[in-house]
């Protein structure tokens, strides 16, 4: 679960300051149907918690201690009643339904296994009311950026941020990856001029090809409604980036 990766809860938010057209998709969608809202690898809450704001009951599920309690501290410093719960999203029971359960950021390819994926699958089943729907997105995998993870070390500038501590933070990534696991293996470097490498961290990503995404759907009792390629809800297609997923 990468560990390691996510236990720099407050500096995860620096580097990914979230907000923009995800968070107002997930607002929306949440809008249009209304009711109590699950959200499972919530993390520090960057989602969750404005759709809490908008006045739904909402839970956040997530296996970092570091990520919930930031995600506590935000919420409470806006006003916001979330229910925080450190929980593994491949099995877990909150005793309850949710009208709207959903995982974003690619949050759910840190499952590396079909078991996990599927495990995950059944248990958002079991969490959805009637009528409920589930939705996450992950990226659609490029054969070609796949094959160039090197393991080469290489500056991410997008990523790097001013710490308010620290100050100028770069982010330089490695990575490699095992086909037959369809897993990018990675090694995320933090640094600044004065402190190199003050963070080294692994984490790995599976990558879901678009034609296995339904099937395992399927044998987790869900049925994929739509897929759409962006945020704008574009359909989904062979060069789209994202694929934000509508299960029910």
């Amino acid at each position: 679960m990468s560990d390691a990766f996510y236990s720099h809860a407050r500096l995860y938010d620096l580097m990914f300051p979230g907000g923009g057209p995800a968070v107002d998709f997930y607002r929306g969608e949440v809008g249009r149907h209304g009711g109590s809202v699950l959200e499972l690898g919530c993390g520090t809450g960057q989602k969750l918690i404005p759709i809490a704001g908008d006045g739904h009951p909402c839970v956040g599920v997530d296996f970092s201690a570091e990520m919930l309690a930031e995600g506590r501290r935000k919420a409470d410093e806006r006003g916001v009643a979330v229910e925080w719960v450190q929980g593994d999203m491949r099995d877990f029971d909150l005793g309850r339904t949710f009208d709207f359960v959903f995982i974003t950021a690619n949050s759910l390819l840190h499952l590396q296994e079909g078991e996990d994926l599927v495990s995950c699958f059944r248990a958002v089943r079991r969490h959805l009311a009637p009528g409920a729907r589930f939705v996450f997105d992950v990226f659609n995998p490029s054969v070609g950026l796949l094959a160039g993870a090197d393991g080469v070390r290489r500056a991410r500038e997008a990523l790097a941020f001013r710490d308010p501590v620290r100050g100028e933070v770069s982010v330089d990534v490695a990575e490699t990856y095992d086909a037959p696991a369809q897993v990018t293996r990675g090694t995320w470097y933090l640094s600044t001029d004065s402190e190199p490498d003050f963070v080294v961290a692994p984490l790995d990503i599976r990558s879901i090809f678009p034609q296995e995404l339904p099937l395992l759907l399927e044998l987790g009792g869900l049925r994929l409604v739509e897929r759409f390629g962006d945020w704008s809800g574009r359909p989904f297609a062979t060069d789209s980036q994202l694929q934000l997923c509508i299960c029910e």
